[in-house]
């Protein structure tokens, strides 16, 4: 009989490949993420029947550890400025406290292997945050443009802010501050 799989080496999978995929991008080997995991390659394969099928399960699992992060008390009845504020702010504590997940997803939002089904159903992680900024659209909030083209926006001034606070570390707020104002300035219709 099959001895039933471990969640502390599921986990411990999912966290060497994080860190290996935001070294060395989706080409990291499997051989060097199991060593990291501190588990045989076959077994690794015994948790992930593909290369593909772990890195699918690693964006969604960044993806909810994002969405976990950023949803906590996100729109509290507070206009759609203070939420984006709220999840602006929660996000860039999530991305300063884990770069290398960040870096990963980096990777792993630009690459094929990525399954548009993995996608769809990362999508829902952050569905609040989509929805809010739909709205905002609808009612001329923020300026007509196309939902992907601010959800980029977003996303590049996100990354531009935790590359400033990574040089910086001691005006992160500042930086936390003046991204946000920059996004804001960018997507709403003043």
């Amino acid at each position: 009989m099959a001895r039933p799989l471990s969640e502390e080496k599921r986990y411990a999978i999912l966290a060497a490949a994080a860190e290996a995929v935001a070294e060395l991008g989706v080409s990291a080997p499997t051989a060097k993420i199991a060593r990291a995991a501190g588990i045989a390659e076959g077994t690794l394969f015994s948790y992930f029947q593909t290369k593909d099928a772990l890195l699918n399960q690693l964006f969604i699992q960044i993806k909810h550890e994002i969405g976990a992060a950023i949803l906590v008390d996100y729109r509290s009845g507070n206009s759609l400025a203070h939420g984006l504020r709220r999840a602006w702010e929660r996000y860039i504590d999530w991305g300063t406290a884990n770069p290398a997940k960040r870096r990963a997803m980096v990777q792993l939002a630009v690459s094929d292997r990525i399954t548009k089904a993995t996608r769809e159903a990362s999508a829902h992680a952050l569905h609040e945050t989509t929805d809010a900024l739909d709205e905002g659209l609808r009612s001329g909030v923020i300026r007509k443009q196309p939902l992907e083209f601010v959800a980029c926006t977003i996303e590049a001034l996100s990354e531009m802010t935790l590359q400033f606070i990574a040089r910086e570390p001691t005006l992160r707020e500042r930086y936390t501050r003046t991204g946000f104002e920059t996004l804001w300035n960018a997507i709403s219709k003043r």
